[in-house]
């Protein structure tokens, strides 16, 4: 009887930073596990494979494909449609993917206005001929041709049907080799592969029951970043003034960030109980803000929640610092008088 052949391989990043790769890099020489258990058929990180490569491949002849980044042009989707029809089992594999992170704050502005900040009206950019970039030039060589950037950035499962999440920027090399491993064992026929829609990796609750940190109903007049203060090191952050998206992030890092004095920034995404982690930021920053009491005048006591607001830094790019495109606000409002066809 012939040797069952190895499961199969894909590894790809649309519009990403390519932290999703050297975290899977990152696993050390497990990575060599990785290569002796599975065929990899498709990684540009790692080798000079093309297009072309997965494109010749049979549907559904990927067993595994790993895709990270955002959907930011055309191309990004091109990608995801391809390997979704080739891929048996699909992951979101990190938080671009998953939520649009960073690059998701792009939804903030029009593409025009971004353009038009990074080429024209960038004091760094000598462009004296204000040119900007074109989905087709013609030069002497022939027709060059660029993707073209989509109005508004999105996930990876507005695009194609995902099967497993794998949340995270990034995702720990431990979780992304526990992921690993479990899909080894579903491959080699000893496990059941996990739910379609599961979130791997990460944990069903929020971080803040995973935090350290005690909580001690302290209430506060002000945020401060945290550079500003000295932190307890054993107190809620929250409750010292220094914004920690915690009560409104997914739960699996091991509240990494909290631990050394930094808030989280929601990175994993919302828990399983939440659909906006904006909103969720802003129901916990609400619980603890002191504006007074009952007793105290409505005047003032609006007034004490507007300076203490007034304290918040980038209120947009930090309740929404990760998860932006996946939010029920999705981008700003563009108004059609001010930007033509935006």
């Amino acid at each position: 009887m012939a040797a069952k052949s190895k499961p199969s391989l894909a590894v790809y990043g649309a519009g990403s930073c390519g932290g999703c790769e050297v975290c899977l890099l990152n696993i050390g020489e497990r990575l060599l596990t990785v290569k002796k258990v599975f065929d990899i058929v498709f990684f540009p990180f790692l080798e000079d494979f093309k297009r072309e490569t997965v494109a010749a491949l049979p549907d559904n002849s990927i067993d595994l494909c790993l895709f990270n980044g955002c959907m930011r042009t055309s191309q990004d989707e091109e990608m995801a449609r391809l390997l979704r029809g080739k891929a048996k089992l699909l992951l979101a594999f990190g938080s671009c993917a998953h939520e649009g992170c960073i690059p998701g704050l792009a939804n903030l502005s029009s593409v025009e206005d971004i353009l038009k900040a990074s080429y024209l009206d960038n004091p760094s950019t000598e462009n004296p001929d204000r040119v900007s970039p074109l989905p087709i030039s013609q030069v002497a060589e022939g027709e060059l041709a660029l993707p073209v950037l989509s109005q508004s950035v999105r996930t990876l499962d507005s695009i194609v049907e995902v099967d497993y999440t794998l949340p995270g920027c990034p995702p720990e090399p431990e979780q992304v080799w526990t992921v690993l491993e479990e899909f080894v064992s579903v491959f080699a026929g000893g496990t059941r592969p996990p739910a379609k829609g599961s979130v791997l990796g990460a944990k069903d609750f929020a971080l803040c029951d995973e935090c350290p940190l005690e909580r001690r109903d302290v209430q506060i007049d002000q945020f401060v970043r945290p550079h500003q203060i000295i932190a307890d090191p054993d107190h809620c952050l929250l409750e010292q003034g220094i914004v920690c998206l915690g009560v409104a992030t997914r739960a699996g890092c091991g509240a990494l960030c909290p631990s050394v004095a930094m808030g989280c920034r929601g990175c994993y995404g919302t828990p399983p109980c939440g659909d906006d982690q904006g909103a969720r930021v802003v129901a916990a920053l609400s619980s603890v803000v002191g504006v007074g009491t009952v007793e105290d005048d409505e005047a003032d006591i609006r007034t004490s929640i507007e300076t203490a607001m007034a304290t918040l830094v980038d209120p947009a790019a930090t309740f929404y610092r990760f998860s932006l495109a996946r939010s029920l606000l999705h981008r700003a409002r563009i108004l059609r008088d001010e930007r033509g066809d935006a």
